[in-house]
């Protein structure tokens, strides 16, 4: 009789399995360096060894000729590169796959990097984008295309709002901010803001938590990975997305799943190179010892989750963050959300990270009897350490 079970057992299970694997999408392909910029691989044109592909879960290397393989359960609807040093990825490092395909194959071309030992990049925020805000993002541009960085890094709440409208408004608004960050001369690199958590506040947008971009999935749909990571002039920038949700409010959180997948991203670095973080609702902030404490909707200091209080406008969990950087090089995090430029560190053992903020391109802010003013930082990176941190005002 044991047996009998025993050996049902193993058909029910082998069934299962069976199953899981019918649900995984194979995707393959090559990174490459596109000689002849016509984004095909062509024969003469060598694949690039030791670049990581992951879907925000799994995260596999290219081989030898460039080659990689990534059995995918699909689930969020993507795949990407991490940059490698030394290039830089044409177009977009992601790719949609869908849970419906079984075998799919996606390139990645590159193009080498530009050889120095010193370059510039933008950290901007809060852009909020709207037919009104726009000629601020219109301004932002004229700027950066005259700065001529390497690179802008846009720390969330990109959109008005998508938290309390309509599906057709809050796609409208991603359609936006899609079509004029398309028209920068340099890369964009993006991550959520709590203003782009579609619907949540459901007594007002009137959105079904069954409804298909509900919550995070329309960052992802238009956007792509809510969390990742890319390399440039021998510095490691990690986007974090730092925005969680429960029930009606969002608050400051780094899921399990993406401290997990963080933690599998950095352990292949040598702990002498310089990590960056970039997010939406900062580790730690001034800021909130500036704001008058309120209990009210939608903008509450606290919410309870698991019968626990914790602060909403600061990621509470960020020690878990810290405990995997422990033993790496960890010299800034950039946030966002306070639109207030701010700037600060502190003396404790082991932690040289210094956190900062940068303004809002929406517009000036007030807080604390202060005015902000509107603007984004330029940093300036020398042999592969950050030498210069400049507010430009965005008048």
């Amino acid at each position: 009789m044991k047996t009998k079970v025993l050996f049902s057992a193993l058909i029910v299970l082998a069934a299962t399995a069976t199953a899981q694997n019918l649900t995984k999408v194979s995707v393959q392909g090559y990174v490459y360096v596109d000689k002849n910029n016509n984004g095909i691989r062509d024969k003469n044109e060598e694949g690039i060894k030791d670049v990581r592909i992951s879907d925000q879960s799994e995260i596999v290397l290219t081989n030898a000729e460039g080659h990689y393989r990534l059995e995918s359960d699909g689930a969020r609807g993507y795949i990407f590169a991490i940059q490698p040093n030394h290039y830089i990825i044409k177009g977009p490092f992601w790719k949609k796959i869908s849970s419906d395909q079984r075998e799919v194959s996606i390139d990645f071309p590159v193009t080498p990097a530009p050889r120095t030992n010193s370059f510039t990049f933008v950290h901007a925020s809060d852009t909020h984008l709207s037919e009104q805000s726009l000629p601020r993002l219109t301004k932002l541009r004229s700027m950066v295309d005259s700065i001529k960085p390497a690179f802008m890094l846009v720390t969330g709440d990109l959109v008005r709002d998508a938290l309390r409208v309509s599906e057709k408004e809050a796609s409208s608004l991603y359609e936006m901010y899609v079509r004029e960050i398309a028209k920068f001369s340099v890369p964009v690199w993006n991550v959520p803001g709590n203003h782009e958590i579609f619907g949540i506040e459901r007594h007002k947008s009137l959105v079904s938590e069954k409804h298909p971009l509900y919550g995070k999935k329309m960052y992802r749909h238009y956007l792509g990975p809510d969390y990742y990571s890319f390399s440039y002039g021998g510095i490691h920038f990690i986007g974090v997305n730092s925005v969680d949700y429960h029930d009606l409010l969002y608050y400051g959180n780094i899921d399990s799943l993406q401290l997990d997948w963080i933690k599998r991203d950095v352990s292949v670095l040598d702990n002498s190179i310089p990590i960056v973080t970039f997010n939406h609702i900062p580790f730690f902030s001034g800021g909130l010892s500036m704001m008058e404490y309120s209990d009210e909707e939608p903008g509450s200091f606290l919410i309870t989750i698991n019968g626990k209080k914790q602060f909403r406008h600061v990621v509470t969990n960020a020690p878990a963050l810290f405990e995997i950087m422990k033993s790496h090089n960890y010299p800034v995090a950039l946030g966002g959300h306070y639109h207030y430029s701010q700037k600060f560190t502190f003396e404790a053992e082991g932690n040289k990270t210094e956190f900062h903020q940068t303004g809002a391109i929406v517009g000036p802010a007030s807080d604390g009897g202060f005015t902000m003013p509107s603007g984004f930082v330029l940093y300036t990176v020398t042999n592969g350490k950050i030498t210069d941190r400049k507010f430009i005002t965005l008048k």
